[in-house]
């Protein structure tokens, strides 16, 4: 009687959920390895275009402040 009951639900796992399972699974590896799409490799570009730009615009800040307000750095501590 215990098989009977265990049975069932192995034999449905089988049939719908495993192919349905190593479908996606296969799926979603392939869109993994195919990598970058063209507009996510320009807007990648852009990105880092932009945080070039930020990161030189706080150097400057940082140079004004140290020349106008030396102890700058210290106050927060």
């Amino acid at each position: 009687m215990n098989m009977d009951i265990l049975m069932a639900p192995i034999i449905i796992f089988l049939i719908f959920v495993a192919p349905i399972w190593l479908i996606l699974h296969y799926r979603s590896k392939r869109q993994v390895s195919q990598g970058l799409t063209e507009e996510e490799y320009t807007q990648l570009n852009e990105l880092i275009t932009r945080a070039d730009k930020m990161a030189q615009r706080i150097e400057t800040l940082e140079a004004i402040l140290d020349t106008e307000a030396p102890q700058w750095r210290t106050r927060d501590e």
